[in-house]
């Protein structure tokens, strides 16, 4: 029997793998290429997250075929006055439609003839057109995030009268949109129960199927390195909850987490870093910016903090924290998702006092810190197994065809 074949779509290239939302993807292509499938990548390569020729070249020489194509997705201020005026669609979908690619895509599936096809982006539904016009392929869409509920919540919190009339605007676009694009697809991969929940509602026809991010824990093994009790975040700051989570953390709960911590030290990276906070002046505070390698940032880091106060999906940085043995501080978006238990796998969080009680009590309790780190890395090795995960997703899809 010959090999299955997967075309995977997505709309930024899965490189580097320092985000959550690279890593999600290639956890999920390589858990396609270790089951034996054929895996074809196809991604854009956007002017937002260009990666270089040279770089690209490099990339998946183990799979089947990987091709991109150059796509520019800036921000444009008259677009999205003409979109917000004379469109009914959310932006994004405007700024992901690209000629060049839809013709890519046509030519990649006469010739591959995929049995599957997975969009890693509901903003990518505008191409299902293509894919429909050949019979028999199953089309699969990952939902990293239930996207509306992020604009929700950004909406529901920014000051600006005009900022907040366009975030409940572009909300409802997304909603509708999002919601009806559902409906078009073979299998739904939530990637969350929570988001599953969400899809449930709408009480449709297709498939549907929770696969969370899974980790391969033979590639992060426990630190050998001697960890310094002291704080990190890293995360990408074009994604406006991580900005938004990070800025509240300096400003309303360090003055307190310092206060009774005086010695306690935080650092934080990430990609897209604002200017001013590359400039941050604040007692025991570093800003490392967009750092070369997450796993040797992380590696003499005991405490993963993830003050994240909006945002749907699961937090893939807080999974491979917990798979590291590193004690994870979060708030209650910030586990929404993940299937762990507060005082046990991980710390809960919400407030200002919390974050400081809780750090502190890290500081003078480490052995019963630590158990709660090794906790959770068995949770991590008894239900985000990648493999496991992958070959559910399989089994569903050899059902189908």
């Amino acid at each position: 029997m010959e090999p299955r074949k997967i075309l995977i779509v997505t709309n930024r290239i899965p490189y580097p793998l320092k985000d959550g939302g690279n890593l999600a993807m290639n956890s999920m292509i390589n858990g396609y290429k270790d089951a034996g499938w054929q895996v074809y990548l196809l991604s854009m390569n956007t002017s937002r997250h260009h990666v270089a020729q040279k770089v690209l070249e490099k990339l998946y020489l183990d799979l089947y075929c990987f091709e991109w194509v150059n796509v520019n997705n800036d921000l444009n201020k008259i677009r999205l006055v003409k979109n917000y005026l004379f469109s009914k669609l959310p932006e994004s979908v405007e700024r992901f439609y690209k000629a060049d690619f839809e013709l890519k895509l046509r030519d990649v599936m006469a010739n591959f003839s995929p049995n599957v096809v997975q969009f890693e982006s509901v903003f990518l539904s505008s191409y299902l057109p293509v894919v429909n016009k050949f019979e028999g392929t199953i089309k699969v869409l990952r939902l990293h995030n239930v996207e509306y509920h992020i604009w929700q919540s950004l909406a529901a919190k920014v000051e600006n009268r005009l900022k907040k009339i366009y975030f409940t605007s572009l909300t409802n676009r997304i909603r509708k949109y999002e919601k009806s694009s559902w409906a078009k697809y073979d299998l739904l991969l939530p990637i969350t129960n929570k988001d599953a929940e969400v899809v449930k509602k709408r009480k449709l026809t297709n498939e549907l199927l929770v696969a969370p991010f899974g980790i391969d824990l033979s590639h992060i093994p426990l630190q050998t390195t001697e960890e310094k009790w002291v704080g990190y975040h890293i995360g990408a700051m074009d994604w406006i909850p991580n900005r938004e989570g990070l800025q509240w953390f300096l400003q309303q709960v360090w003055p307190k987490v310092i206060k009774s911590n005086p010695k306690f030290e935080f650092y934080f990276a990430g990609r897209d870093m604002p200017e001013e906070l590359k400039k941050i002046s604040i007692k025991n505070i570093y800003c490392l910016d967009e750092v070369p390698s997450a796993e040797e940032f992380i590696a003499d880091k005991k405490i993963l903090i993830v003050p994240l106060l909006s945002g749907s999906g699961i937090r893939v940085k807080i999974l491979e924290a917990m798979a590291a043995g590193k004690v994870v501080i979060t708030t209650v978006n910030g586990i929404k998702g993940i299937d762990a238990r507060n005082g046990t796998h991980y710390l809960l969080a919400n407030r200002p006092e919390d974050f400081q009680r809780t750090i502190k009590w890290c500081l003078d309790n480490k052995e019963n810190a630590q158990a709660i780190a090794d906790n959770a890395r068995k949770l991590i090795a008894e239900r985000y197994n990648n493999n496991k995960i992958t070959q559910k997703i399989i089994n569903t899809l050899e059902s189908m065809l």
